[in-house]
């Protein structure tokens, strides 16, 4: 039973939702004061930090360099990665020749930022470049031979996949003889077999480069980095020549890390701090203009990118033009960059109703395969759009803590999305029902995935992953809450919140610290957006005097609610995040609730 002077007792206390509030990690509440305090003073930086990056397995020699980690100390040598040699010596004898080369890009945010960003490098080294995204309904995920000739047609001499080729072997086989290949994906393969040509993946199976927690972006980016080093020492910059600065595009590696939920640690963390820097900068006419769309207040984030940039960016290529994307991210002209990022805008909207609709309906189903004892929640509908059911999977996933899959029925074949849980493969899984001949495709990796299947074998399908993810039955239908802190009302403060910031940027393997604040009451509340499905709360502590402005999202889907609406006022523990919010040049504290507990 863990527990701090406020009395709040965690792993006991359970919330309305009859969610379990635990230590993210034991540590946190047992730790040795001397180890934290040492902390503290050989980093200079405040003992409630010390304690959260104690908990959190870093040391105090590691401290100041996971604060502000800095590129150069966590960059690898792209040579590192299988053929990564192979694939700079091909794209630099391309530049030397000034080849046109053609792009083949995932239409995700990803495929997005990756396409764009090796555009745009090739382009300044004096390279012709053509690009295709293909169309989610007409084209499907992956090459397609229609598309690679058409590439080649326009004149490209060689071909560049982005985020996916990595299972195209049949489709890249075809190709061989006529123009060389290079692929460059993150996708796990499927077994050792790879198309012919270069493929850069970190996790193909010969790989011992141990960056298979990159995105796709980031290995367009080892690549670029890998072909202007070997440029440069081949004397490639002289007689007027300037490398490009790869420095200003890593906004693209920062977008399409968040956006492809890898891991905020080591590498990742780095290239993500540094990217925010430079898109906080506002050089990239497509992202500036695409954040004041957006509405996008605060400096450039995580947040925002996960939930403002990365959405809009993706929309296009789930239920309209699957280019406008890399258009807008590619765009230097004013007029251009605004229409297109009006029309992004306008297609997530769209967007949201359609998932909206689905959802509903997903949500039913879900309950009731959970109630009949399935370890993951599989679900296709007739009517679904195939562009949003990936998104939908991901909302069942955060409900019901399973892995979750959802298709769209067309023609007698689904064709779908699968999110997972941590510690649970659902790319595994979806790569071994494929090799057992259940699925016509199928791949992706630890957390999400896509496949294909004759609906006949549905069925099959569902019973397959029971099994292979059983240990899934295991699970509370609620995640137990993690808590990182204990804190009062008059605790929390400007000051612990700006604390708190500096482990920015947020996300898997570095998650937002929770606090708890205990025994406060709710004297006022109101909603408030277009829905009304927004909360804004105002608590007071026992003393009367110290008050804190709270906030809750999607308040209809939240069963502590009525805990706050509650006229009586009972006294109640709280848990979520404490961030400091920039507002006309004032700062403001606010608390965004994600879970309330009866005192």
């Amino acid at each position: 039973m863990l527990e701090d002077d406020t009395g709040l007792v965690l792993g006991v206390s359970r919330s309305a939702g009859n969610r379990r509030w635990i230590w993210r990690d034991p540590r946190l509440a047992e730790a040795d004061n001397r180890l934290a305090l040492g902390m503290a003073q050989r980093a200079a930086i405040p003992e409630l930090l010390a304690r959260i990056l104690t908990a959190r397995g870093v040391t105090a020699t590691e401290a100041a360099s996971f604060l502000d980690p800095r590129l150069r100390d966590l960059m690898p040598d792209p040579s590192c990665l299988q053929d990564m040699d192979k694939a700079a010596d091909r794209l630099a004898q391309a530049v030397r020749k000034h080849e046109h080369i053609g792009l083949f890009g995932d239409y995700d945010v990803d495929g997005a930022c990756g396409t764009a960003l090796i555009c745009d490098t090739l382009r300044e080294l004096g390279c012709t470049v053509s690009t295709h995204i293909p169309d989610r309904m007409t084209e499907g995920y992956g090459p397609n031979t229609p598309a690679l000739k058409k590439l080649i047609s326009e004149g490209a001499t060689l071909l560049v996949c982005i985020d996916c080729g990595t299972a195209a072997i049949d489709i890249l086989n075809g190709f061989h003889g006529q123009t060389d290949v290079i692929v460059l994906d993150h996708h796990k393969p499927d077994g050792s077999i790879l198309p012919n040509g270069i493929v850069v993946n970190p996790n193909r199976l010969d790989c011992t480069s141990g960056l298979g927690a990159i995105c796709a972006t980031a290995v367009a980016f080892l690549t670029m980095v890998a072909t202007i080093r070997l440029l440069r020492r081949d004397g490639w910059f002289t007689d007027g020549r300037v490398a490009p600065d790869l420095l200003k595009r890593l906004d693209l590696a920062a977008l399409a890390t968040i956006c492809d939920v890898m891991p905020l640690t080591g590498l990742n963390r780095a290239l993500v701090m540094q990217g925010l820097r430079v898109m906080a900068r506002g050089e990239r006419l497509g992202l500036a203009t695409l954040s004041s769309v957006a509405g996008v207040k605060e400096e450039a984030s995580a947040m925002a990118c996960g939930f403002a940039l990365g959405p809009r960016i993706n929309a296009g290529g789930r239920i309209a033009k699957a280019n406008l994307g890399l258009r807008l991210l590619l765009s230097e002209d004013v007029v251009e960059a605004r229409a297109l990022a009006d029309e992004l805008d306008n297609v997530n909207r769209q967007r949201q109703s359609v998932e909206a609709g689905i959802l509903a309906q997903a949500m039913e189903q879900a309950e009731q395969q959970i109630e009949a004892n399935h370890a993951v929640i599989f679900l296709h509908g007739e009517t679904w759009h195939p562009g949003v059911v990936g998104i939908v999977a991901g909302r069942l996933k955060e409900r019901f803590n399973r892995p979750a899959l959802v298709g769209a029925l067309a023609d007698g074949i689904i064709k779908g999305s699968a999110r997972s849980v941590p510690g649970l493969d659902i790319g595994a899984a979806i790569i071994a029902a494929r090799q057992s001949g259940l699925l016509l495709t199928g791949g992706g990796h630890a957390m999400a995935a896509g496949f294909s299947l004759e609906a006949g074998n549905a069925a099959t399908f569902h019973e397959l992953l029971d099994n292979t993810l059983s240990e899934a039955r295991a699970l509370p239908v609620q995640d137990a809450l993690r808590i990182d802190g204990l804190t009062t009302l008059r605790g929390a403060s400007l000051e612990v919140a700006a604390q708190l910031a500096r482990l920015a940027p947020f996300g898997p393997g570095n998650e937002e610290p929770v606090l708890a604040i205990s025994n406060v009451r709710c004297v006022k509340t109101d909603r408030i957006g277009k829905d009304g499905n927004t909360l804004r709360v105002m608590f007071q502590g026992e003393d009367g005097g110290t008050r804190l402005k709270a906030l809750v999202f999607r308040a209809g889907d939240k069963p502590f609610v009525p805990l706050l609406e509650d006229r009586t006022m009972p006294l109640l523990h709280l848990a979520g995040h404490l961030r400091v919010e920039t507002w006309q040049e004032r700062q403001n504290l606010t608390f965004f609730i994600s879970d309330v507990s009866s005192a």
